[in-house]
């Protein structure tokens, strides 16, 4: 396979500051621990946490805050919605790890980072209830982002693949989903407290996920179907719209990938949170807490 020794201009955007383009922080900004958060509004959630604040930056829907906790440097990025988004973050973040911005050529020292994503997400079932917190074992895109990279499923995934397309009957659609594991070495600290099962992650809110409002779904049955399905004592418990892609990127580049939700809304039993941002600072403090344990 080919291997790219220099990034031109129109590969690797840099402004005049130094700052790669989307998330405009330079390579100093990076710390080997990443938090994200979807919404831009919740990374200084996330940040009046830190002990100590030393770099922020905004640009578009991507806001970073760069601070420390205890011994612990952090990085908070915002991604905004969706797996078109998470493309560009978690493509930047890999440039800004291991791509030299004066020659554009690759670091010779690979650096794995360790990405930790907040959001937020509806459960498929009433014993998931609102204000839980789930832990992505593995992800299934609804999306397309991952046929545009060069990316083989392992073993385990293919097998899951294989019997969610049979149980949904997806097979022959237009819908060609994958599927990518989130790291072992980092969920295994949001365990004790944390639901833990199969996240789905669509490319939209309304309609890829089942919602009918005025325009009518082409797979009215998928939201029942995947409610359903379980393998090798996991089921699907939620659904959201970037933890696929970050899962599947994360194993591409190299990099420690979990992703955490708190439910905000119940599709098993019509139920919406009514404390959605407690529910959220909540989940805020108790996995800071645990990173900042992390070594």
């Amino acid at each position: 396979m080919h291997t790219r020794t220099h990034f031109g201009d129109s590969e690797l955007l840099i402004n005049a500051s130094g700052c790669i383009y989307h998330l405009n922080i330079r390579p100093e900004h990076l710390t080997d621990t990443i938090i994200t958060v979807g919404d831009p509004d919740r990374v200084p959630l996330v940040s009046k946490y830190f002990d100590k604040i030393t770099h922020k930056s905004k640009h578009r829907e991507f806001v970073c805050h760069k601070g420390r906790i205890g011994r612990k440097d952090l990085l908070v990025v915002s991604t905004g919605i969706g797996p078109d988004n998470m493309d560009i973050v978690l493509n930047e973040l890999d440039a800004l790890a291991n791509i030299d911005f004066s020659s554009r050529t690759l670091n010779p020292q690979k650096r794995s980072l360790s990405i930790i994503r907040l959001g937020t997400c509806g459960s498929l079932h009433a014993d998931v209830p609102l204000g839980s917190m789930v832990t992505s074992a593995y992800g299934i895109g609804m999306d397309n982002l991952l046929q545009y990279y060069r990316y083989e499923s392992n073993a385990d995934e293919r097998f899951i693949m294989e019997q969610f397309m049979q149980h949904t009957r997806l097979a022959g659609s237009h819908i060609l989903p994958y599927i990518a594991e989130g790291s072992i070495a980092l969920r295994k600290y949001f365990a004790a407290g944390y639901i833990h099962g199969i996240t789905v992650t669509c490319p939209g809110f309304y309609g890829p996920q089942g919602r009918v409002l005025r325009a009518q779904v082409a797979y009215p049955y998928l939201v029942d179907a995947m409610s359903t399905f379980t393998t090798r004592d996991l089921r699907i418990t939620n659904f959201e719209m970037e933890t696929a892609a970050m899962y599947g990127l994360g194993k591409i580049l190299g990099h420690n990938c979990c992703s955490i939700s708190t439910v905000i809304d119940n599709r098993a039993t019509n139920a919406a949170s009514r404390n959605m941002e407690a529910d959220i600072e909540q989940m805020i403090k108790t996995v800071l807490s645990v990173i900042e344990q992390i070594a």
